[in-house]
């Protein structure tokens, strides 16, 4: 079985049905966690690859903006100096450098999408690798199961908790707030 094809089976499918047939469920979850990091390492390089091209795109965009603009006064400058042939070469750079404007613009929606794709990812596959730990220590503890995905509640805080960035915890802190008031509330 491929690498990407095995990664892809462990985030889509339920832990338990993977170990559920192994002779040794810890060792088979060992490797399973192994994996998982593996392939969370790739999927940050990705993303951090990501989003280097697309703050490149995005300074790049800014600078032929700025062009744009600049052969847009060269072109009024010249047409005051009533040099009409220069200030039509100016307005034909300008158009030049919207025309590639353009399509920096539609190479950085596509980069943006890709970072956001994957960003999703990475947080998809650290959300597996927290839930396997879990199981993990489960299984070392000889807990037969961890409870089921109904009730996460009674799930155990702050175990090997995926690593979470600025805007993610902000944006978790903000919902339990807003749970915090909903409940006050009633």
């Amino acid at each position: 079985m491929s690498y990407f094809s095995r990664l892809s089976d462990i985030i889509s499918y339920k832990l338990d049905d993977l170990i559920a047939a192994q002779v040794d469920p810890a060792a088979a979850m060992a490797r399973i966690i192994s994996e998982i990091e593996e392939g969370l390492a790739g999927a940050k390089r990705s993303a951090t690859a990501a989003a280097s091209s697309e703050e490149r795109l995005n300074s790049e965009l800014v600078e032929r903006r700025q062009q744009a603009a600049w052969w847009g006064l060269k072109a009024r400058e010249e047409l005051a100096g009533d040099h009409e042939e220069a200030a039509r070469q100016a307005l034909m750079r300008k158009k030049e450098t919207e025309d590639l404007e353009a399509g920096l613009a539609q190479q950085l929606a596509a980069a943006t999408s890709t970072r956001e794709h994957l960003t999703t990812t990475m947080r998809a596959i650290e959300a597996r690798l927290a839930e396997a730990r879990r199981k993990q220590q489960a299984l070392q503890a000889g807990a037969a199961e961890l409870p089921s995905r109904d009730a996460p509640s009674t799930l155990p805080r702050n175990t090997s908790a995926p690593t979470f960035d600025r805007t993610r915890a902000a944006q978790i802190d903000a919902e339990l707030e807003a749970l915090r008031r909903e409940i006050k509330g009633k």
